[in-house]
């Protein structure tokens, strides 16, 4: 049931499920995803706080961006549905996105969390991630095995299924637009993150070959309220496949940015 589809609010060109009342939590998921990968926190969260668990851009029911769209353009697009701060969660390309938005953003963001985030990918995951951008082509989705490979062990679990049919059921379009900008980039860039004023968590599973736990602590390191968090015995998809573990890291997280701008 964690990962039923759910009903949306419309802001804009965006879609969001919202709940709860309270101190803003915006909530941005990953490339071929959608709100729903937020389930394991959404009920949980929305108990003290107004939650904003958004379909990026191109993904669930959220219309795609003109043209050839950049970070910048998925940053903006998202932080426009925001009327008062917030403490801003992404994972993966969320994560990217909810850093940039602290960065650019900075009276938006109370506090940034970055779950599963990249930083200064080595050359090998570079050109890795760079060939499956350029064999993406807009009309039609791959098979998506590989893809759940990366993300999760080979036993099957619910949280893996409800990923597979997100993956097969995404506009091509919207996933080659995503994927391209986060292939293209390598994470915030030093300076970014020396200069970010709000609470800042990197979160990341000791399993994760991609968005690795020293990338999560490299950026902790920059960041002058940064703190780092591994969680063990997981990996890219920790939302789903650690969802009380995470909650619980975000419930602690959300708290102390409430303390930290009073």
């Amino acid at each position: 049931m964690t990962w039923t589809t759910q009903p949306r609010s419309k802001f804009g060109s965006l879609a969001a499920i919202t709940g709860g009342s309270g101190l803003n939590v915006l909530l941005v998921h990953g490339v071929g995803l959608r709100a729903e990968a937020w389930g394991g926190q959404l009920q949980a969260l929305a108990q003290t706080c107004r939650v904003l668990a958004v379909d990026m851009p191109g993904h669930g029911e959220s219309d795609r961006l003109a043209g050839h769209p950049q970070l910048a353009d998925f940053t903006d697009a998202i932080a426009a549905i925001l009327t008062k701060p917030a403490v801003v969660i992404g994972h993966s390309f969320g994560a990217m996105i909810a850093l940039d938005m602290a960065d650019r953003y900075p009276d938006l963001v109370h506090g940034v969390a970055a779950l599963n985030g990249i930083f200064q990918r080595d050359t090998a995951a570079k050109d890795a991630v760079l060939a499956r951008a350029a064999s993406l082509d807009g009309k039609t989705m791959a098979d998506p095995t590989a893809t759940l490979l990366r993300w999760f062990d080979a036993a099957p679990s619910a949280a893996q299924d409800a990923c597979q049919e997100w993956l097969c059921g995404v506009d091509p379009v919207g996933y080659r637009d995503a994927y391209r900008v986060f292939a293209a980039q390598d994470g915030p860039s030093g300076q970014a993150l020396e200069n970010l004023r709000c609470p800042a968590l990197f979160l990341t599973g000791e399993d994760e070959p991609n968005s690795t736990p020293q990338m999560s602590q490299r950026m902790a390191a920059l960041a002058p309220k940064g703190t780092s968090v591994v969680l063990k015995k997981a990996a890219h998809m920790l939302p789903m496949t650690h969802a009380t573990q995470v909650t619980e890291i975000l419930e602690t997280f959300i708290r102390d940015t409430q303390i930290d701008t009073n």
